[in-house]
């Protein structure tokens, strides 16, 4: 039998096998949300959201250690439901959206807490400072939409101090403490569409 034939069934053998392992799950905006809440006055919590969000997710149910997720938010898209405030947080006071325009998480480690129950650590950017940090995270599990997509539903939560981040602007209040709490809680809800991943190689043998 040909060597050459052989080789090429060889080669595409090894294509189609990276094309089908070589997958990676797009995070859909229409479906997923990234909130946060603050205390306000010491006594009132102030919730808003990122409108804009995009970010890919690795899931390796067999072996979470393998899993990976990173993501990011458009800083200008951040929306508490009042135009006033939104601008201050955009503002340098706050996020700086104009020399910092995204948020950025990278995730570094996936570990199995129990059941569908992980923790994921990983690098936080925010106002150009990175720091690490670690969310508790829940998978939901995987279904088929009834337009034929693959999805996976992932939520997280986490606490930050904002301080950590540089955002330290605040204001005293006369009766005591201060105007904007320093804690800040982060609540993820992603919806994930399957894709498959075309790799350079693949790309490659495809153009050739």
């Amino acid at each position: 039998m040909d060597s050459n034939f052989l080789f090429r069934c060889s080669i595409e053998e090894n294509s189609i096998s990276t094309k089908e392992f070589a997958m990676v799950w797009v995070i859909d905006p229409a479906h997923s949300k990234a909130t946060f809440s603050a205390k306000y006055v010491m006594i009132n919590t102030v919730r808003g959201q990122f409108n804009v969000l995009n970010g890919q997710v690795h899931i390796d149910e067999e072996h979470p250690e393998n899993s990976w997720v990173e993501a990011e938010v458009d800083a200008a898209s951040i929306d508490t439901q009042n135009e006033m405030r939104d601008g201050h947080l955009k503002s340098p006071d706050f996020l700086d959206v104009e020399k910092y325009p995204t948020l950025h998480f990278k995730s570094t480690k996936v570990e199995r807490v129990k059941d569908e129950e992980y923790r994921v650590t990983g690098n936080l950017t925010i106002h150009g400072v990175t720091k690490e940090v670690t969310l508790d995270a829940e998978y939901s599990g995987q279904a088929t939409d009834p337009y034929g997509n693959k999805r996976a539903g992932l939520s997280a939560t986490g606490t930050i101090n904002r301080k950590d981040w540089g955002l330290n602007w605040n204001m005293a209040l006369e009766a005591g403490g201060v105007l904007v709490g320093d804690k800040i809680k982060i609540e993820i809800d992603l919806s994930v569409i399957e894709k498959a991943a075309m790799t350079e190689a693949a790309a490659a043998s495809q153009t050739a």
